[in-house]
């Protein structure tokens, strides 16, 4: 049997409760067991932890084969090695081979770990460890403060493309057996061989910058998940409009007049999607001239107002046109909207839409709502249409 091990502690110092922080939309553990729970190669994957907290935070995620277990207070420590959990575990579960996976490398893929794998069971391979390279030069100061290359000869300098580089952990996982584990006591011995990463997976998470970029990593690489995993073909978008195609607020001039604030790039995202064949639409509860004239403006082909129970309206509009729900793009904030975001193919919602709603969304925005969340959307749609 091979299993996963994820260590997670409560006591981190650079950042506190880093392990749970939530990044890119979920805890930062989340990541990795999702990553683990995807490889087909892993039967088990186990989070040890000392913290309650964690362990309620894990237990919520509802990853298929992961599991919680326990990690005593001296090997969870600011000076416990990560073998001594380790070490711990094995001690106390049967299993053949170990993957330890560290959870502040959230960009592991699953395919990542069955690749180590794959090498791992290679003739004459006892362990595996990931690395990704790194193409730069290297020096070293002498006592007397004069310093050596390392790597290259200065007068020599290669260019980048004919520069071999070389191998730098990235600490994302390591590969061995239960035995080797338990008579080395270390995470990996024998004969050994690399796995090679991308080379922007070279960050761990560590301190508060490495947060900054390995987040923007982490939403890049899910939106492309997305449309390549999950989004149907789509033949109608519709959305909300207040916090969806406006930033939810309501502006009131001295007159009285009521104004909503609305974004050209949405506009554009719009008729993006008419232009591609696909129809149009807004669904709102309120009845107003202004979201009329939006959508006037907007050419839209669908404009229902007055929807107090959305999901039959737009039931009826699937009759109207022929269109199955799982074909209809869906973008809402409120309560109102989670049965719709359920029921329809690609349900989405914007980061400042209630808990609850962009729980239940396939997709959150990153733009948020009246910022370009509706242009953001659609590119993805447009994007999977045309990688078929």
């Amino acid at each position: 049997m091979n299993v996963a091990f994820i260590p997670v502690r409560g006591g981190s110092k650079s950042i506190p409760f880093k392990n749970i922080k939530t990044i890119a939309g979920k805890p930062l553990v989340y990541w990795t067991a999702r990553a683990a729970s995807n490889c087909r190669e892993i039967d088990r994957v186990y989070i040890a932890t000392d913290s309650d907290i964690i362990r309620e935070t894990v237990e919520k995620m509802c990853l298929p084969k992961v599991f919680v277990v326990g990690r005593s207070a001296e090997n969870a420590s600011d000076t416990a090695s990560t073998e001594s959990a380790m070490l711990e575990f094995a001690e106390g579960h049967d299993f053949d081979h170990i993957v330890l996976i560290q959870a502040t490398s959230p960009l592991l893929t699953g395919k990542d770990l069955s690749k180590g794998f794959a090498l791992y069971q290679t003739e004459g391979t006892d362990s595996v460890l990931s690395v990704v390279r790194q193409k730069r030069f290297q020096w070293s100061v002498s006592a007397g403060g004069i310093a050596e290359p390392l790597n290259y000869d200065i007068y020599k300098r290669p260019r980048r493309q004919e520069f071999e580089g070389y191998l730098v952990e990235n600490g994302a996982f390591y590969i061995t057996s239960r035995r080797a584990l338990l008579e080395s006591r270390n995470r990996i011995s024998g004969r050994i061989r690399v796995y090679e990463m991308d080379e922007s997976t070279y960050f761990e998470i560590d301190e508060p910058l490495d947060w900054q970029i390995i987040e923007k990593q982490l939403e890049m690489q899910t939106a492309r998940e997305v449309y390549k995993a999950e989004i149907p073909e789509i033949k109608m978008f519709l959305t909300d409009c207040d916090g969806c195609l406006t930033d939810g607020g309501m502006y009131y001039s001295e007159n009285g007049d009521e104004l909503k604030k609305f974004n050209t790039l949405d506009g554009r995202g719009m008729a993006m999607l008419r232009e591609a064949g696909i129809l149009v639409g807004m669904i709102t509860g309120e009845k107003t001239a202004l979201n009329r004239r939006r959508c006037e403006k907007l050419h839209l082909d669908i404009y229902e107002e007055g929807a107090e129970n959305k999901l039959e309206r737009i039931k009826w509009l699937c009759h109207k046109y022929g269109i199955r729900l799982e074909n209809i793009a869906y973008i809402g904030d409120d309560v109102n909207d989670i049965d719709v975001i359920m029921a329809v193919g690609f349900g989405c919602s914007v980061p400042n839409g209630m808990e609850q709603v962009r729980d239940a969304a396939k997709y959150v925005t990153r733009s948020a709502g009246g910022s370009g969340a509706i242009r953001e959307v659609a590119e993805l749609i447009l994007e999977r249409s045309r990688a078929g």
